[in-house]
């Protein structure tokens, strides 16, 4: 059966009058159907810029460079505007990262729930004031009658995360793309969030991309995981085998610098150096500069997969 959604070698670039950012090289990644598949890596490796290419919606200032982005057989790279309207909000969904600037502030934020269900669904009247109830109701917004009501000013950053989300559910998306979905929820609601999630990727066969900075949550709910650096994705595996046995040395360090109720702070390791100046010609592996491992032979061109497991590869000259 073939992915809902491939991205295929995948070469993104953003023209600025400081230079040429070469923000994603020869990304691929699939998401099967009902499949959750986390996407995990520090700020700037590349996450949301990849969420953001699957959606048709690249900056003005962003260059395709190669490779193609597939979802159920329609090309979001050349599809009509029409097209990829029709699409985004029925067909694939997408919960942004900051819901103050995704939300528009001058309307109510049931009007903005139901704008949705009205351009993609048939629901009107008294229907269509249920089914925004309904939406509001699913993310544990309280009293969701007068919240509907309100203005995203009038809410909490948290209650407009709740609001963004019940928008990117609300018309059952075939694929749902999630942005650090669970930012300026407490722990309680981000349990409710991923669960509700997680059961309509059970029932109703929705695929989840979930991009975050949080291990241990994608370690939670996702089927397989993604670690992206600087462009590249370096590692990807179904979950339990990743977080039993990282290949990548940057995967190592994640886990290494990520909390779990066993660690205490003294136990974490921080990530040497940073994350490379995308604008200057950089080796076949854009980690080498941070990485322990490094041989003359990681610089060199074509930086080639290894299968180390069924379904776990790593893009390593000398994985662990």
């Amino acid at each position: 059966m073939s992915a809902l959604l491939a991205i295929e070698e995948l070469s993104l670039v953003f023209r600025t009058r400081h230079g040429t950012v070469r923000a994603l090289e020869d990304v691929s990644l699939t998401v099967d159907r009902g499949e959750i598949v986390g996407v995990v890596g520090e700020s700037g490796s590349g996450k949301s810029v990849m969420a953001y290419a699957a959606l048709g919606l690249q900056d003005a200032a962003a260059q395709v460079l190669g490779g193609r982005i597939l979802f159920g057989g329609l090309d979001m790279l050349n599809a009509a505007p029409d097209v990829l309207a029709a699409t985004r909000g029925r067909e694939v969904a997408m919960i942004f990262q900051s819901p103050r600037t995704a939300l528009n502030p001058i309307r109510k934020v049931g009007q903005q729930i139901a704008d949705v269900l009205l351009e993609h669904t048939t629901f009107r009247g008294a229907a269509l004031r249920a089914q925004v109830i309904e939406a509001l109701s699913r993310v544990r917004i309280p009293d969701p009658e007068r919240r509907a009501e309100a203005y995203p000013f009038e809410l909490s950053g948290g209650m407009c995360q709740r609001v963004m989300i019940a928008m990117a559910l609300a018309c059952s998306p075939a694929l749902l793309i999630a942005d650090e979905p669970t930012t300026g929820l407490d722990v309680t609601t981000q349990a409710v969030i991923m669960d509700l999630v997680r059961e309509m990727s059970r029932t109703s066969r929705m695929s989840t991309l979930l991009i975050t900075h949080d291990l241990g949550l994608a370690g939670e709910y996702c089927d397989r995981i993604a670690v992206m650096h600087a462009g590249h994705i370096v590692e990807i595996a179904p979950t339990v085998e990743l977080l039993a046995r990282p290949a990548h040395p940057y995967t190592r360090q994640l886990l290494a610098s990520t909390p779990t109720p066993r660690t205490t702070i003294a136990d974490l390791v921080s990530i040497p150096g940073q994350l490379p100046d995308l604008r200057q010609e950089l080796p076949a592996c854009r980690f080498s500069a941070r990485c322990e491992r490094h041989i003359p032979l990681c610089d060199e061109r074509p930086l080639p997969w290894t299968v180390v497991a069924p379904g776990h590869a790593v893009r390593c000259r000398v994985p662990l």
